[in-house]
């Protein structure tokens, strides 16, 4: 079966390394294809995304700004180009139906190389073909993997301030969703005091043990996990815990990180007040002969905030009529992870995500069906060009 050139581009999109905050390469190899295709250099640039991240980064997102043919309201197009750190060293290869990854140590990528593919494709049509469209934009962010970083920032003059927005990101394109969690995450510091582990344990206060209680607190209460309070819902997990350097030493510090979860904003700041509950008691329970106690102290950040979208909301409808038109049954769905769509429509943007055929992200075994990226392909490319309704 000969390649498409929609999978053609997507192959070699995702063998380019660019992990969150190390995106110019790939950046790179997008920009040349857009100015080969057509698009003005005053049309497409980057912004300063990067720079208003914590921890810097190579580039800011590259956005795309096409004048419409004809009057409509402005629509977008989105995806993020970054990938988890375990997809660098792919070798991507078809096989059958999917294309996979040959190198046994790392992933695939498709997440989001797949929605960065499915813009490229788009954009390269209309720039060629110059089909009838509404005013567009075609955005690629950057480091979505560690905080919807790209979305969060982006300067919305430079997009153009679009009423609806169609972002690419994982799953099968019949899959529309319109709404997502909402992810709160912190650090939590502990502080407690070394001594001899052997000689003089009871005049220290080990930081391990408080980490334990706390922990040991909140699973006990059902504040760790799946959580489900009446008809609340939400999750929390402690996921990272770091400290001690020999087991001859009471430990006197420890950091944790810890995140928490919740469609509904007052309940993810419950399990927030929870978690800080849990070690600021157990601070209090690890004591030496002294009577010293340890220290607990919190840093944390609102990552990014629920949304729901209407089901009649215009860009829900547009969505739905591309699926539609490709004879598949439109699922509308409300996701349990942070998207790009979360900062867009916070923005004011009204965004929904489509899937474009990825599986098993950030795994090793990670795929894609070929037969699904390529029907993502046709509805991002349905959704860019049949003219949209006049703006009243």
């Amino acid at each position: 079966m000969p390649t498409s050139p929609e999978l053609a581009l997507f192959l070699d999109l995702v063998a380019i390394p660019g992990r969150s905050g190390k995106e110019g390469a790939v950046m790179k190899a997008i920009r040349e294809r857009l100015l080969a295709a057509g698009a003005e250099p005053g049309c497409l640039g980057h912004d300063s995304a990067h720079k208003k991240i914590p921890h810097g980064g190579e580039i800011g997102n590259l956005i795309l700004k096409l004048p419409g043919t004809v009057r409509g309201p402005r629509r977008m197009l989105s995806a993020h180009v970054d990938t988890v750190p375990i997809c660098e060293g792919c070798q991507p290869k078809i096989s059958g139906d999917r294309v996979v990854n040959t190198n046994p140590r790392s992933g695939l990528g498709g997440d989001d190389r797949a929605g960065a593919a499915v813009l490229l494709a788009t954009a390269e049509s209309i720039l060629r073909e110059q089909p009838p469209h509404s005013p567009l934009t075609f955005l690629w962010t950057v480091q979505e993997e560690v905080g919807l970083y790209g979305a969060r920032h982006v300067s919305l003059a430079a997009i153009g301030k679009p009423r609806q927005a169609f972002n690419f990101d994982g799953g099968s394109p019949a899959k529309v969703v319109i709404g997502a969690t909402g992810g709160y995450r912190m650090s939590i510091d502990i502080e407690g005091v070394a001594s001899h582990a052997g000689n003089r344990p009871e005049e220290g206060v080990s930081a391990i043990a408080i980490a334990a209680l706390a922990i040991s607190d909140l699973v006990e209460n059902g504040w760790h996990g799946l959580i489900k309070k009446g008809n609340k819902r939400g999750t929390a997990n402690v996921g990272v815990i770091a400290g001690g350097d020999a087991t001859n030493v009471v430990t006197d510090h420890v950091q944790l990180r810890a995140e928490a979860r919740s469609h509904e904003a007052n309940f993810r700041e419950r399990i927030v007040s929870e978690i800080e509950r849990a070690f600021t008691q157990a601070a209090k329970k690890v004591k030496n002969t002294n009577g010293q106690a340890g220290t607990v102290a919190f840093d944390g950040r609102l990552d990014y905030e629920s949304f729901k979208l209407d089901v009649d909301d215009p860009a829900v409808t547009a969505a739905r009529i591309a699926v539609l038109a490709e004879r598949l049954k439109p699922e509308l769905a409300i996701g349990n992870g942070g998207l790009d769509a979360n900062w867009l429509n916070a923005r004011g943007i009204p965004t929904v995500t489509i899937g474009c055929g990825q599986h098993d992200i950030h795994t090793i075994s990670e795929w894609l069906d070929i037969e699904e990226f390529e029907t993502a392909c046709r509805i991002a490319h349905r959704l860019a060009t049949v003219p949209a309704p006049v703006a009243v």
